[in-house]
């Protein structure tokens, strides 16, 4: 009987050890608590689920029905009878205080599944770490056969570490329909964001039907259609024809509302003034300081802003609103009643960016106002209009928020701060004691290259995933309750369709999640790199398009006493890179990258490609010699 004991023992020790090696799921964001257990829950092809009653949950469990039974083929059942449901979805009776509004506790055994939660927010995000779990076939859009759909054993226990957990999506470049927006949330929720930040007017479209002005939608949101590099257009000639563009009625604004809400996210307005503001003033000329503005257009792409001395650019053309003239305000009185109206949330964004001040300094009514209000500097020009504007946000109802800009010459008394160039702005708010949002250039700007430009959709700054998963919205010195939390941005001068849209967003946004919902402690870089590649794999399933560039080679290019010397590196553990430098394509038969390379003495093409093993992983690069010889100073 002791050898049987014995025995059992032995086989408990090494099935146990099994488990505990078994890689965790791969979750993102990292839950606060996730412990493994043994054994596996097997999806019966017939499945009860007992979950409250209540009108908020009910869109939760049409997205669970369907995630669950589109691939599976399997059939779902609603019913009141926990005790025999396959999947049990609770609130608390008594709250607990551990998880707060958010937060939820998962539980997975060899026969049920059971999500609970204080508010229905926390269910709906269980749901969304219990999909997770499935193997990534789940993302499947038609039924495969002859699948095991098994899930590990494990207790989950899963809060946020901040509440504003946001992506702004910036649809006045480029426009972006209504089904395009609700697809772009759809995603967002599915990692735990919880604040869409929609950018709505800029110099190349008003996108929201204002019916006080409704000029800001029939001129405001129609520019010439253009393709190529956003910046470098030429000037639309007078004949062309205006078809690029679009807007949302206040229908569809207040449909995107709810479907947002039923994903448990909260949408920011953003009416980005004084400067940006273009679209606006070719709809309304009268709104400028500026004679001339009557033959303003809205932008198409063309250059129309200096920046060679850096921020704030010098305007070719006046794209400000006047603050010294009173029509301004009666304008943005009225927009803000209809944006107000609209939109429960309780901030508007105002911008305040990037506001030019070349034309204001002509200006003989912006000189006036200066004298009449003792102002000695144009960005205490700005800081009246700033404050004169969150006198009228909060009469709507309203908090004011606005880029960091809003600081210089004085901030607006309640004002909050999204800091975007670098954490400055939102450590000086915070110390004076407003409340911030970070999101810094340095991290979190997701429409940057995020590989080599040689190989990636040209823009001025690159932001790597692995730069932009270490982000950390509280800076070091700040008191942490002024910070409400942090957020992604993915501005479109460069977006021209949702694939390239995808493919700018993934995997970045998946660190930014990480970065605003998980415990700081929680963040490991290899680790999540090897969830991201699972992610990876249920996006190819669902056919949402992403980056690879994690994949990719980083260049290095030295002057090393006059010769070229070239050093690569991987961004992800586990790559070998090969190299050629005879235009011809390189496989794991080529050399492989162990040291700086001095190229050839009449190379002209470098290309490089990674391999993880035996299998091509990375995407075949060309590096021509006298790019690289530019790059480390060198003359051809």
């Amino acid at each position: 009987m002791k050898k049987i004991v014995l025995l059992f023992s032995c086989c408990l020790s090494v099935f146990q050890a099994i488990c505990q090696n078994a890689a965790p799921p791969a979750i993102i964001p990292e839950p606060v608590q996730m412990i493994q257990n043994a054994g596996v829950f097997s999806l019966p092809p017939n499945i009860t689920i007992s979950a409250p009653g209540q009108a908020s949950i009910k869109n939760g469990l049409e997205i669970l029905q369907q995630r669950l039974t589109v691939a599976t083929g399997y059939k779902v059942l609603f019913g009141n009878q926990a005790a025999a449901a396959t999947i049990k979805l609770e609130l608390n009776k008594t709250a607990d205080a551990a998880i707060g509004n958010e937060g939820y506790h998962l539980n997975v055994t060899t026969s049920s599944i059971t999500i609970s939660a204080n508010q229905p927010a926390g269910l709906f995000y269980g749901i969304q770490t219990l999909m997770q779990l499935f193997p990534p076939a789940i993302e499947s859009k038609s039924v495969i056969n002859n699948m095991k759909w098994q899930i590990p054993c494990v207790t989950i226990t899963d809060y946020p570490r901040f509440g504003w957990r946001g992506l702004m999506f910036d649809v006045s470049r480029h426009f972006f329909s209504k089904k395009d927006v609700e697809d772009f949330i759809d995603q967002m929720a599915r990692y735990k964001y919880n604040l869409f930040h929609w950018h709505l007017t800029d110099d190349e479209g008003w996108r929201i039907e204002i019916k006080s002005y409704p000029n800001l939608t029939i001129k405001g949101a129609w520019s010439v259609a253009k393709q190529g590099y956003f910046g470098t257009f030429s000037t639309p000639l007078p004949d062309e024809p205006k078809t690029n563009g679009g807007f949302y009625t206040q229908q569809d604004i207040k449909e995107v509302i709810q479907y947002a809400k039923d994903r448990f996210v909260n949408i920011l307005p953003e009416i980005d003034v004084p400067g940006h503001s273009m679209a606006a003033i070719a709809s309304y000329p009268d709104l400028s300081c500026t004679s001339g503005a009557d033959n303003y257009e809205v932008i198409s792409g063309e250059s129309f802003m200096d920046w060679s001395h850096g921020a704030p650019p010098i305007a070719l053309k006046d794209n400000t609103l006047c603050p010294a003239n009173e029509k301004v305000y009666v304008f943005l009185d009225k927009v803000m009643t209809e944006i107000a109206a609209l939109f429960p949330f309780e901030y508007i964004h105002v911008g305040g960016d990037e506001c030019p001040k070349n034309f204001w300094e002509k200006s003989d009514a912006i000189k006036a106002l200066m004298q009449k209000e003792g102002l000695t500097t144009m960005e205490q020009v700005q800081s009246y209009f700033e404050k004169r504007l969150e006198k009228i946000v909060e009469s709507k109802g309203k908090k004011f928020m606005g880029w960091d800009e809003i600081l210089e010459g004085g901030l607006a008394p309640n004002a909050a701060v999204m800091s975007w160039r670098g954490e400055k702005g939102g450590i000086e708010a915070a110390k004076l004691k407003h409340d911030v949002v970070m999101s810094p250039t340095t991290y979190a700007y997701v429409d940057y290259m995020q590989g080599d430009e040689i190989i990636e959709p040209h823009i001025y700054a690159t932001l790597r995933l692995k730069k932009a998963y270490e982000f950390e919205p509280i800076p070091a010195g700040v008191d942490p309750k002024y910070i409400k939390g942090g957020q992604a941005n993915l501005w479109s001068e460069q977006l021209f369709n949702v694939r390239h849209m995808q493919y700018m967003l993934w995997p970045r946004a998946f660190a930014i999640a990480e970065c605003v919902w998980s415990p700081k402690e929680k963040k490991d870089w290899n680790h999540f790199t090897t969830k991201v590649e699972d992610q990876f794999k249920r996006y190819d399933i669902e056919q949402v398009k992403y980056a690879p560039s994690m994949y990719d080679p980083i260049f290095t290019a030295k002057n090393n006493n006059g010769q070229l010397q070239i050093e690569l590196a991987t961004e992800i553990d586990g790559l070998d890179i090969y190299y050629s430098f005879d235009n011809s394509f390189p496989d794991n038969f080529y050399p492989k990258y162990t040291a700086a390379l001095t190229p050839p003495k009449d190379a002209v093409m470098m290309k490089v490609i990674t391999y993880r093993g035996d299998k091509p992983i990375g995407r075949m690069i060309a590096m021509p010699i006298d790019v690289m010889q530019k790059r480390a100073g060198l003359k051809k």
